[in-house]
């Protein structure tokens, strides 16, 4: 854990098999109470099967799940202490909003009137107070997605999962609830555990990420840990843009290794464990850590020469060829100055990396 808060989930070695398929490999991580945290990467890699052993829908082939130090394996979802919010949010087309907020807690033994009081609460914390007696049908995506969320939390559990629930959402409506998402889960205090393939999404919400692929972990750790010290190759190039650089490891000394690009580049980073002299490995560096000049820089600025620009609204993306056969992107926000400086295409420039951008990658 990143703190000493109290666990809410610990997953112990869990494995999870369909016949001869392993679909999750030995997976052990812990999740604080209070936390938001966010199971990330691309389809099938099995970060939805494991929000479902922890919901109860799937069981665990080997290994445990407890919750706040209690085994839960056994017990049926309906009695554990958590609740799901689903992609398509599953509202019940006949009830009002309000109905459908208080459903859960009427199932689960409160009074009508202690429902629909406690209902009222929940949905003045999403603000849909005023869409009280509407139908499902006449809401709005990000209207329904919010009675779901309302829904989920209005019996207070212990643990929120959310499996992608803002996939169906356009993209500006998508980033608007990022934030009403995060705010949620800070007000009400209750750890999220939110499953996603949008890597934006889980840098821009979560307190700690991990970054699954064929059912195992490959880091975890927070956004900005995730985004500037990736591990291995599939983080660095599966979380954002990246440059990814085949070099030699001609030297280390003193904490920082003397890296050989091919075509006559040389490159310093920080050196890592488990990257010693004399290795042939990627190096990681991040398009926006990168700068141009018509002079060189220093010693390790590399000449190229621009190929083309591309404009992606908020910022310019240059991609500039190197002797060797190597290739850079380089990308710098959308400003006026920017644009008075910008080098046309067949430019010589040279290429300058900012102190400490650069990331060797373990495997």
């Amino acid at each position: 854990m990143s703190d000493e808060r109290a666990a809410a989930i610990d997953v112990r070695d869990a494995v999870k098999r369909y016949g001869d398929f392993t679909a999750l490999k030995r997976i052990s991580l812990s999740i604080a109470d209070n936390e938001f945290f966010t199971l990330l990467g691309p389809s099938g890699c099995g970060k939805t099967t494991l929000l479902r052993m922890i919901a109860g829908f799937e069981d665990v082939t080997e290994g445990a799940i407890f919750l706040f130090g209690d085994e839960i394996e056994t017990l049926p979802p309906h009695k554990r202490p958590v609740n799901t919010v689903f992609q398509n949010y599953a509202l019940f087309p006949h009830m009002t909003v309000q109905e459908n907020v208080g459903f859960g807690l009427e199932m689960l033994g409160r009074s009508r009137a202690e429902a629909r009081a406690r209902a009222g609460e929940m949905l003045e914390m999403v603000q849909l107070s005023q869409f009280a007696a509407r139908k499902p049908a006449q809401l709005s995506g990000g209207q329904q997605q919010r009675v779901a969320l309302a829904r989920a939390l209005a019996p207070q559990p212990k643990v929120l999962l959310l499996d992608e629930p803002l996939s169906a959402l356009d993209l500006k409506l998508r980033k608007a609830m990022q934030l009403e998402l995060k705010h949620l889960q800070r007000d009400t205090g209750i750890t999220f555990i939110f499953v996603t393939h949008d890597q934006e999404e889980a840098l821009t919400m979560s307190d700690r990420i991990a970054v699954m692929s064929a059912g195992e972990v490959q880091q975890l750790g927070t956004a900005r840990d995730i985004y500037e010290r990736p591990r291995n190759m599939f983080v660095a190039d599966f979380i954002g843009e990246t440059n990814l650089l085949e070099v030699h490891v001609d030297r280390i000394a003193e904490g920082r290794a003397l890296c050989h690009l091919g075509g006559g580049h040389a490159l310093s980073c920080d050196a890592v464990d488990g990257v010693g002299v004399g290795a042939r490995v990627h190096l990681s560096v991040r398009p926006e850590r990168l700068a141009l000049s018509a002079a060189a820089q220093g010693d390790e600025s590399l000449a190229g020469t621009v190929r083309e620009h591309v404009f992606v609204g908020t910022d310019i993306t240059t991609l500039v060829d190197l002797a060797g056969g190597i290739s850079l992107r380089v990308r710098s926000a959308n400003s006026a100055r920017a644009s008075a400086q910008m080098f046309e295409p067949g430019a010589a420039v040279h290429v300058t990396m900012e102190q400490g951008a650069g990331r060797l990658l373990v495997d």
